[in-house]
């Protein structure tokens, strides 16, 4: 991604907007297939899912542990319920929204919370359940970006608080998330890889 703009500072930050949708609808999609996958669960135990491909790749164990419902209810409706809220703020900024401060601070700690999740549930799937699900891994790989992008953009306008030279840094990390989300997608690999044979077991 870009850094972001003088112009999109004092109007609307478009790219991020765009960027928010296309990220929400891609997570959107992977909680509804979840969602789908639990209720085939629910109906008969034995279902054979379509995201099951072997021991080690597989949605089945994740929605069936403690963890696939950790408030209570399947993981995969917070994704449906989260998502849309995304997806329906980068639509409202392209419409010409203009959000307050408090609102991009809690839009922040909503996304802080979701990275803060999904890091816990990458530690459940590698140390845990030993399974790596493939629609969870669509949202982690989006839920990194989307906080990413968010945080920097905050930083950098200084809806969050840091000066000057905070702000300089967030707006030339912004530039980088593409490279950043990369390493921090090669770190889960190496650490997957480490602790659970990944490429044998395939």
């Amino acid at each position: 991604m870009a850094s972001v703009p003088q112009t999109e500072r004092s109007q609307r930050p478009t790219g991020l907007a765009i960027f928010l949708i296309i990220a929400g609808l891609i997570a959107l999609a992977a909680a509804f297939a979840l969602t789908l996958d639990k209720i085939r669960l629910l109906e008969d135990p034995n279902a054979q899912l379509s995201c099951s491909f072997s021991v080690l790749i597989g949605c089945a164990t994740n929605l069936a542990s403690p963890q696939g419902a950790v408030l209570g209810f399947p993981n995969p409706l917070i994704g449906l319920v989260a998502w849309s809220v995304v997806i329906t703020i980068g639509v409202a900024i392209l419409a010409g929204a203009k959000f307050a401060r408090w609102f991009w601070i809690g839009l922040n700690v909503g996304m802080l919370a979701a990275i803060v999740f999904v890091i816990w549930l990458i530690a459940q799937s590698i140390f845990v359940l030993d399974v790596l699900c493939p629609w969870c891994m669509v949202t982690w790989a989006v839920t990194i970006p989307a906080f990413l992008a968010v945080t920097l953009y905050n930083f950098t306008v200084g809806n969050l608080p840091g000066g000057a030279s905070v702000r300089r840094v967030a707006d030339a990390a912004y530039s980088w998330i593409f490279v950043i989300t990369i390493v921090c997608y090669i770190v889960f690999f190496i650490v997957a890889q480490v602790n659970m044979d990944v490429l044998n077991r395939l």
